[in-house]
């Protein structure tokens, strides 16, 4: 039974006592009557918004695991064959396939680019940088927008460690 008929079932039992309404009881209980009935209304209301957005949720996760898909699989790709390889899995489709513990399976070259942290000066936001950013000159802090600008032309190798090292020392 719904709380929609529950509360009509009630209404009829109360009607049907002929409650005296000049009495205090009386009016506590029809005063309680109404105020039940508006509160099945309400939380009727509020199941049909949940119901809304429980679907909406759903649609929106199986979007999302098409995107997942799309995007995944074209990382899964090794570029070395049509996609039927132990690399790629395609089959699968999944990261769980993978011997992560093999190096051998994913170049990953982490010595290629070394990177720099620098602390922006107004937030104090720690940025990591690589050689190409530092080259460019300049850029704006992610955190606070401001313009951070690099200058390390007359700097030999040694004095960007020392400065490095310096800086490493001050946040210890």
């Amino acid at each position: 039974m719904k709380l929609t008929e529950k509360m009509s079932y009630l209404q009829g039992l109360l009607a049907g006592l002929d409650i005296d309404q000049s009495t205090k009881e009386g009016k506590a209980l029809t005063q309680m009557a109404d105020v039940l009935s508006e509160m099945v209304l309400y939380v009727e209301d509020l199941q049909s918004q949940v119901d809304e957005l429980t679907e909406l949720c759903d649609i929106l996760d199986q979007d999302l695991g098409a995107v997942e898909d799309d995007l995944y699989e074209d990382d899964l790709e090794c570029g070395e064959c049509s996609g039927d390889c132990d690399t790629c899995d395609e089959d699968d489709g999944d990261w769980d396939s993978y011997d992560w513990d093999d190096e051998d399976e994913f170049d990953f070259d982490e010595d290629d680019d070394e990177l720099y942290e620098i602390t922006c000066p107004t937030c104090g936001d720690t940025i990591l940088l690589d050689e190409g950013m530092i080259e460019e000159g300049s850029m704006n802090c992610p955190n606070c927008n401001e313009l951070l600008e690099f200058d390390y032309d007359d700097l030999t190798i040694e004095e960007v460690e020392e400065l490095n090292e310096e800086a490493e020392k001050t946040e210890e």
